[in-house]
């Protein structure tokens, strides 16, 4: 299994030299099977570099998942060059999150007068699925899904292929339980064991204590999601958009002094646009 992130970046993209080591894109992952099975996670910003990707090296069928519908995981799609290529198949999943089909979350964000070309004119071929609670399987990949903790509903994945796990649970609030969530030991529960645990790690502890609520944790409860669960490595994702680099690497640091003093092992990342993971 082959994880790139094309964007870590929470609510809006930024830009700036502040912002240079992890990046301004908002939430796109790419999810690839030994099989060379293609799964996209959301369609933030960053998926538009993705889709030059994909096209420079001909990768024309591939499947999509969202977490949930917020902008900042939609945004990218118009966006996003392979859907305008007629060579284009493209199966996405539908999600519990929505009462829209997941075919209209899409189109709104090329719905008029907010973009000049509808979906409709698009030339890529498109299949709509469900996800159900049993997961699916691509390519030999199993995609486990679990509903987030946050506004309007989400849900989070786990990946498993060869005995590797990968688990990412992005916009989800760990101290609050919005309507259709779950609560921490059930995140516990699901990353279990896994190679990497991706988790929303949005606010500060003083940040949250004005924000609560609002569908994000804070890199402290990360932390203690990670160390619970006894992963292997977590990555901390959803950087706020005014999180510079500099303050980003004194929480790592400070995350990786807990965890040791903590006896523990796991590894401790801030997640970086264009990060490659190999499991």
């Amino acid at each position: 299994m082959k994880i790139k992130f094309w964007g870590a970046r929470g609510s809006i993209p930024v830009s700036g030299r502040q912002y240079l080591k992890y990046g301004g894109s908002t939430t796109c992952v790419e999810v690839r099977s030994r099989k060379d099975e293609l799964m996209v996670v959301d369609a933030g910003s960053g998926i538009r570099l993705l889709g030059k990707e994909l096209l420079k090296n001909s990768h024309n069928r591939f499947h999509m998942i969202f977490t949930h519908s917020h902008w900042d995981h939609v945004l990218g799609f118009p966006f996003f060059a392979p859907i305008y290529d007629k060579h284009t198949s493209i199966r996405i999943m539908g999600c519990s999150f929505s009462s829209d089909p997941v075919r209209e979350i899409i189109a709104k964000t090329m719905q008029p007068p907010g973009f000049p070309v509808k979906f409709e004119e698009i030339s890529a071929r498109f299949d709509f699925a469900s996800v159900c609670s049993s997961g699916c399987d691509i390519g030999g990949m199993q995609v486990l899904p679990i509903e987030l903790s946050h506004p309007n509903q989400g849900l989070g994945y786990k990946f498993c292929e060869g005995g590797r796990t990968f688990v990412f649970l992005t916009d989800n609030e760990l101290g609050f339980v919005h309507p259709g969530g779950r609560n921490v030991e059930d995140y516990v529960a699901f990353s279990r064991g896994a190679d990497v645990l991706v988790h929303d790690a949005d606010y500060t502890p003083g940040e949250y204590a004005r924000r609560g609520g609002w569908g994000h944790s804070t890199w402290e409860q990360a932390l203690d999601l990670g160390l619970r669960a006894e992963v292997r490595a977590l990555g901390l994702f959803h950087h706020n958009q005014e999180r510079r680099d500099s303050e980003l690497d004194r929480i790592v640091a400070e995350c990786s002094r807990r965890a040791r003093k903590a006896g523990s092992r796991m590894k401790v990342f801030a997640v970086k646009e264009g990060q490659e993971i190999k499991l």
